[in-house]
């Protein structure tokens, strides 16, 4: 096991423990499926204490690096990120860095045109059948006049991923998850009130028979044009708000 004993200084045991571990995860100086020293003895070979070896092998189990088994063959094993594990890390830290205001909504909006853009091209040159099955089958729902607020916007995160899916394209996939399952979410929750339904479900129509008629340009440009519109109505939603705080101007 190629794993660097000696690079440990105090302070943030665990966690140095757990990125030096990661790293050779990473690098592939840990094999998939190795089994890992016992607590007992990485906690001698690190210098530390069993509870904080215990602490950084509870990190890398949650990022899904590694799995521990019972029984006489058992121990605590490595795995191999994987495209989903990855996408998953990424959405997460990206859902924090939201919640915190790391990000503010001119990035956001910016993001979401150029990169929903691209898989807009991308889509319309490689979706499949079942790709516009699934885009038309959103959009049906979507004009369900009974659907609740929640649905819908539900269904706008999932004609978007499908969107995503359709490009055949397994990094940007990957990169837009983050895209996906934390941003569109986050400027949905602040327009529902203010959204045109009617407006997003013609939009939603026009990009798929565009990437239906495998029309790279138009796609590109009627979901730039979308997600501009969104813009609009995000701009109307925070006025709103801000208008109904205490000491804002009342309507």
């Amino acid at each position: 096991m190629a794993l660097q004993y000696d690079e440990i200084v105090r302070g943030g045991l665990a966690r140095q423990v757990s990125d030096l571990i990661r790293m050779a995860i990473l690098e592939g100086r840990l094999a998939l499926d190795e089994r890992l020293p016992t607590e007992e003895e990485l906690a001698r070979r690190f210098g530390i204490s069993r509870p904080t070896v215990r602490e950084a092998l509870k990190v890398l189990a949650a990022q899904n690096l590694i799995r521990s088994r019972r029984g006489p063959t058992g121990g605590t094993f490595v795995n191999r990120p994987g495209a989903a594990g990855a996408a998953r890390a990424i959405t997460d830290a990206a859902t924090l860095l939201v919640g915190m205001g790391h990000f503010n909504i001119d990035e956001i909006v910016t993001a979401r045109v150029e990169t929903e853009a691209l898989c807009c091209r991308l889509a319309a040159l490689n979706r499949s059948d079942g790709d516009l099955a699934a885009l038309a089958s959103e959009i049906a729902l979507q004009q369900d006049q009974a659907l609740s607020d929640g649905d819908f916007c539900g269904s706008d995160v999932r004609f978007h991923r499908t969107v995503v899916q359709a490009t055949g394209n397994g990094p940007l996939q990957m990169m837009m998850h983050a895209m996906i399952e934390s941003f569109i979410p986050i400027t949905n929750m602040l327009i529902y009130r203010d959204h045109e339904r009617r407006r997003t479900v013609a939009a939603h129509e026009q990009i798929r028979a565009a990437i239906g008629a495998r029309d790279a340009d138009k796609a590109e440009q009627l979901m730039r044009g979308h997600v501009r519109g969104m813009r609009v109505v995000l701009d109307q939603a925070l006025a709103r708000r801000n208008a109904e705080k205490p000491g804002g101007e009342s309507r």
